[in-house]
């Protein structure tokens, strides 16, 4: 249902997405949205609630949320799910130590009602 939804927005003239950028907090989301926006990475400070971004791809606006991804905020995902076409969800797969709980916390998400 997501697919059709998606691709019936495809059709339509605005052709305007928006798109949700979540992970643990420290998973590189605010760093991959600097670096496709051309900006520096030298430091990128953590994500205090969320950024949004536009980029305009092809015939496209693509509207990047950059939601914050500490422990103290993740119960407030669901609250950017409306009106949401995609998530992308980030790992750091360095992090072995963490893939756990980013395992659990993509399952919940999942779970989550749109």
């Amino acid at each position: 249902m997501v697919l059709l939804s998606i691709l019936k927005k495809l059709r339509r003239k605005e052709k305007e997405m928006r798109l949700l950028l979540v992970g643990l907090d420290n998973a590189g989301k605010s760093t991959i949205l600097s670096r496709i926006n051309g900006e520096e990475i030298d430091s990128v400070a953590p994500t205090l609630g969320f950024n949004i971004k536009t980029f305009n791809y092809a015939d496209y606006v693509l509207n990047v949320w950059d939601v914050g991804g500490q422990k103290s905020l993740r119960s407030y995902w669901r609250n950017y799910f409306e009106a949401t076409e995609a998530i992308i969800w980030v790992v750091d797969s360095v992090d072995k130590m963490r893939l756990g709980e980013c395992r659990a916390e993509l399952q919940d998400l999942l779970k989550e009602e749109r």
